[in-house]
């Protein structure tokens, strides 16, 4: 890693190396956050009755929240996580379970997913996505050559993930599942599981995926919906054909910052699951080729550094990343496919940009993450160069 482009400051005679291709990408991906948090509410805060900047508000405190919870794991070693991974485990899917104990999880359009603690609504599903990639990783130092080697080995993780796909169905929130079922593969591909047993476990997953897609009449509603929207463009279309006009109304360069028709409550949950819609409506294809751009930027440095970290022998560390980058690059392709109508409708939160206090801190501290992994590669990379000199 070249050091040059690396900004540091000293701390304690310890030096932290804030890597630009990651940390440009994460401003640039919050200010965006930002910016369509504050259009697309304003909008709902008056229809609400409230403060028309309550949401842009909790955007920027959620922020803010997350950097203060992450600064301590400067003066810890990242890897003891690793320590800890199967009682973070059991702890979040104690939290899935009371999730759907009566009186205890809240609903919200038909779905309960969230925990009221305090007037924060805690949704552990969305913890739950960090919680897999640091289990996974930890399974994989535990039991690299079974991994690798024996089925067993391969298999074990998906134990788990069938168990946590089952609780999160039952709330419903069926793209969760997904993204973990793809997040675990993903690092399992990372530690070398031959392609076969990769693909077989995708056929067998994309038919299980399948099968409970039409079990529900909504999920066989929504997946017909999707493949001719036109149809019934005034019920079950109407999210999906409200998208598709929003990017039609932005062309190429949009109407400009804030000028949004669609988010005039023609298209439903334009703050979470459907922002890129508003974002191609506002700043057009350009824009939203920039942003897109600006994930495919972070998601491959993630990728390198996690490349990196396990060439260095810090493997725990690597698989972390990794799966972050995984994690991320699934989000960011259902959503924007959704958004474009390319993948049926599901609701799935667009990682920075999206108004949504959890999954918000997921991706910051998932940042974090990255962000020390980064600064401990760049470390043993510089200390290696001194000493070969």
């Amino acid at each position: 890693m070249n050091k040059s482009l690396l900004l540091n400051f000293p701390h304690n005679n310890r030096y932290f190396y804030f890597d630009p291709f990651l940390l440009i990408p994460i401003i640039s991906l919050l200010s965006f956050g930002f910016i369509m948090v504050l259009s697309t509410t304003l909008p709902l805060g008056d229809y609400q009755g409230r403060d028309p900047f309550n949401y842009f508000r909790r955007q920027i405190l959620t922020v803010i929240f997350s950097v203060c919870f992450f600064i301590p794991f400067y003066f810890v070693s990242i890897k003891r996580i690793q320590d800890f991974s199967t009682t973070i485990l059991f702890v979040n899917l104690l939290l899935l379970v009371l999730v759907l104990v009566p009186g205890v999880g809240h609903t919200v359009n038909g779905a309960t997913r969230w925990i009221d603690i305090f007037g924060f609504y805690f949704q552990p599903s969305e913890w739950f996505k960090l919680t897999i990639i640091v289990y996974v990783a930890s399974y994989i130092m535990r039991h690299e050559e079974r991994v690798a080697t024996s089925l067993n080995g391969f298999l074990r993780p998906f134990f788990i993930i069938i168990i946590v796909s089952f609780l999160l169905l039952l709330e419903p929130d069926f793209g969760s599942s997904v993204i973990l079922t793809t997040t675990a593969l993903g690092m399992l591909f990372f530690a070398r599981v031959s392609f076969f047993r990769l693909f077989i476990w995708c056929l067998l997953s994309a038919s299980v995926l399948l099968i409970l897609a039409l079990s529900e009449p909504y999920r066989l509603e929504r997946l017909l919906t999707f493949l001719d929207p036109w149809s019934d463009p005034l019920d079950s279309g109407w999210q999906l054909t409200q998208a598709l006009i929003a990017f039609a109304n932005g062309g190429w360069f949009g109407v400009g910052l804030g000028n949004s028709i669609q988010k005039y409550f023609y298209l439903p949950e334009v703050h979470t699951d459907f922002v890129f819609a508003v974002l191609g409506e506002e700043l057009g294809i350009v824009g939203g080729s920039v942003l897109i751009l600006l994930f495919l930027t972070l998601i491959i440095r993630l990728f390198y550094l996690g490349g990196k970290a396990i060439e260095i022998g810090e493997k725990f560390l690597g698989y972390v990343v990794n799966g972050i980058g995984v994690s991320i690059a699934s989000q960011c392709f259902l959503n924007i496919a959704v958004n474009l109508g390319l993948l049926p409708t599901k609701g799935l939160p667009l990682p920075f940009v999206s108004y949504g206090n959890n999954n918000l801190m997921v991706c910051c501290i998932s940042m974090g993450i990255a962000l020390i992994v980064g600064s401990e590669v760049n470390r043993i990379l510089s200390r290696g160069n001194n000493e070969s000199r």
